[in-house]
């Protein structure tokens, strides 16, 4: 199978408009439809020290309108058009993305060129959308199960401000930002020479890049963003963190180790052992955590990706009273044990089957076509990469994979956070 896979040709054109725009065009008349995404070059690690939270703050502040487009008409009018919109952060990107009927294409270059060139960043909408994210701070994080303990993780494993705070960054912080500070960063980053937009659909190339033009070409540039260091100084003994959880109702155990950045032989070769760590019922930790020894419910496991320092990363979660000592043993003797003698014939089929369906996943739709494309172009300048790197997985032989065990995933290199439920204490019998 390895020596037939190949994905279906799909033309790509690039282009870049005299402001710096670049504009990724892909061409699929299967349906009349029409996917567009803008992808930014900003995300949390772009932060500075006290001023954290804004790429995800103006994730929102996208939706508060601009010169010709009242306060979440994005929303109305997209959805009016018969189609859907969202937007989201990372720490190394924001995007906005949106399918519609590709009649309405010009609706949708409109609506987000209008954004980039006039977005109303007022102290109104800085006060509404900063309770907004204070809101959503308390939903999502605060008085959930285990994500404080995840983002704790992070500032554990990371030493390098830029990789180690959260996207959604501190409260305090969004709380002293000014209407300055946001249309400082505005105007940084939301530029068109910071920015790609990427097309896949129903169109005819000449007429869809003309359309770019109209509506983007006059939007200035500016000067590029500072440079930005996201080295990590090398980790020298293992960190340890323990902390309690009030809404945990079981341990759960995270190992993590600091590796290479994306889209190397080596990231390859630690995304596919660490699929053959964890991934499905099949991966060696399942069978030795729960099928054998029987001491967790969960395993997950897998590499977070990044242009700097990423991060392979195992989560397990165990039963009340379960000795963690055990569990952690346990693990480090897989891991120990792959590294030395590599995977198996059988392991290796798997994991690059799974490559494979990944592959074909990213490439079904236009919407995703889309958003691959653009990110492709913003963070490795190859909007075609999603369809050549199956291939780089393909070539990752098992003695590749053992020599980047043994590289990253030492003792010395290794983060450990283990949560613990909140003890409540038994009711006293009365008499």
């Amino acid at each position: 199978m390895a020596d037939t896979f190949q994905l279906p040709h799909t033309p790509i054109e690039s282009f870049t408009l005299e402001n710096g725009l670049r504009v990724i065009l892909s061409v699929d008349r299967a349906i009349p439809v029409v996917s567009v995404a803008v992808y930014y070059d900003t995300g949390s690690r772009n932060e500075k020290v006290g001023r954290t939270g804004f790429a995800h703050l103006f994730e929102h502040m996208m939706f508060q309108g601009s010169e010709n487009v009242p306060k979440a008409a994005h929303f109305q009018w997209i959805s009016n058009a018969g189609g859907t919109m969202n937007g989201t952060t990372s720490s190394e990107r924001t995007n906005y993305f949106e399918t519609l009927p590709a009649s309405q294409l010009p609706l949708a270059l409109w609506l987000e060129s209008d954004r980039m060139l006039s977005l109303k960043v007022t102290q109104e909408n800085l006060d509404n959308q900063r309770s907004a994210v204070k809101e959503e701070k308390r939903l999502r994080i605060d008085n959930q199960p285990y994500v404080p303990g995840f983002l704790l993780a992070d500032e554990c494993i990371f030493s390098n401000h830029a990789n180690a705070h959260s996207t959604i960054g501190s409260m305090e912080d969004l709380d002293a930002a000014t209407v300055e500070d946001c249309q400082e960063f505005f105007r940084i980053y939301y530029a068109p020479n910071n920015a790609v937009i990427a097309l896949v659909g129903d169109f005819k190339t000449a007429d869809a890049l003309s359309k770019v033009e109209k509506y983007f070409g006059g939007i200035s540039s500016q000067p590029a963003p500072p440079p930005l260091d996201v080295t990590e100084p090398k980790q020298e003994a293992e960190r340890r963190l323990t902390i309690t959880d009030n809404f945990a109702k079981l341990p759960m155990l995270t190992v993590a180790y600091k590796t290479t950045q994306a889209n190397t032989p080596e990231f390859f070769a630690l995304d596919l052992f660490m699929s053959i760590l964890c991934d499905g019922e099949s991966s060696r930790l399942y069978q030795r955590l729960v099928q054998q020894d029987k001491l967790v419910i969960q395993v997950l496991g897998g590499m977070q990706s990044s242009r700097g320092a990423s991060m392979a990363e195992i989560r397990v979660a165990a039963p009340q009273g379960t000795n963690m000592t055990k569990v952690e043993a346990a693990i480090y003797d897989e891991i120990s044990k792959l590294a030395k003698n590599g995977p198996q014939d059988w392991e290796m089929e798997k994991v690059r089957n799974g490559e494979r369906k990944h592959q074909v996943s990213q490439a079904s739709t236009d919407l995703v076509r889309a958003v691959t494309m653009a990110q492709d172009a913003v963070f490795y300048k190859d909007p075609a990469l999603m369809f050549t790197e199956v291939k780089r997985y393909e070539a990752i032989t098992k003695d590749d994979i053992r020599r980047a065990a043994q590289q990253y995933l030492s003792e010395s290199n290794r983060s450990v956070l283990i949560t613990l439920p909140k003890v409540v204490p038994a009711p006293q019998e009365t008499r």
